[in-house]
């Protein structure tokens, strides 16, 4: 669904990262972890046409319409309702007003905000703006999901119970999902594949991670699967020697 291949992106002719290529396949999730500054979210923006590379390049079947970016920080326009917030991109692709306030009411029911369409953001509580973020862009029916850390800002059970919601709508939409994440143990829970990049600059992928766990996933049966520990020790092992480029390729 999704290549970079090569991919070199930078500031001027400063390389933030090199040479890096991953892949996200039809109806897989896909994480990207590594040290800050390794050009995680660079590379986000990158597959989302916001950053032009200096080299390498990204494939995305479907186009530009087949994607859907949740970011950190809930875009929501604040003198929008919810329903107004969630039927904006809908009315950009030409949907009538009246369509468009249809669907987005069906969208707050699916996500368990039925009745509250008519609040404006500030009314709302954390978790219910990334419910309405989450909304909007569902709305839209993407093919691929990137993801910049949407759920850092969220208390711990208000970030499970939203991580295992949506979780649970990638798996029945066989959505593809590529996840920037700083938390080890989430990109191992919801993840298919997980790509660890070197420090930067020139950060590159230095090892990848296939998580053998089956599917549909809980998230706390999946940090009980046998296979969940001994992967989760090797990704801080590999993580933390990420300063150091040779000593992580040592144990490639």
């Amino acid at each position: 669904m999704l290549r970079v291949s090569g991919l070199t992106l930078g500031y001027g002719h400063e390389p933030i990262l090199e040479g890096v290529s991953l892949e996200v396949p039809t109806g897989k999730f896909v994480s990207l972890v590594g040290p800050s500054g390794s050009g995680k979210t660079s590379i986000l923006r990158a597959v989302n046409g916001l950053i032009a590379p200096l080299g390498g390049g990204v494939e995305l079947n479907g186009g530009s319409d087949s994607l859907g970016f949740l970011f950190q920080d809930d875009a929501l326009l604040p003198w929008r309702t919810a329903r107004e917030n969630v039927a904006l991109g809908l009315r950009i692709r030409k949907y009538s007003k009246e369509s468009a306030e249809e669907e987005a009411d069906t969208w707050l029911q699916r996500l368990g905000l039925e009745g509250f369409g008519k609040r404006f953001p500030h009314e709302l509580s954390g978790g219910q703006r990334k419910r309405v973020a989450i909304a909007q862009i569902l709305a839209l029916k993407p093919k691929v999901l990137l993801m910049d850390e949407p759920f850092a800002s969220l208390d711990a059970i208000v970030r499970t119970r939203i991580t295992q919601e949506l979780l649970n709508w990638v798996e029945r939409e066989h959505l593809s999902v590529l996840l920037v994440t700083h938390d080890l143990e989430e990109a191992l829970t919801v993840s298919d594949t997980v790509y660890l990049l070197s420090q930067g600059p020139r950060a590159r992928v230095v090892k990848s991670y296939d998580v053998a766990i089956p599917r549909p996933r809980d998230i706390f049966s999946s940090r009980k699967h046998p296979e969940f520990n001994p992967l989760l020790e090797r990704l801080w092992q590999d993580m933390s020697a990420a300063m150091n480029l040779s000593e992580v390729e040592s144990k490639a």
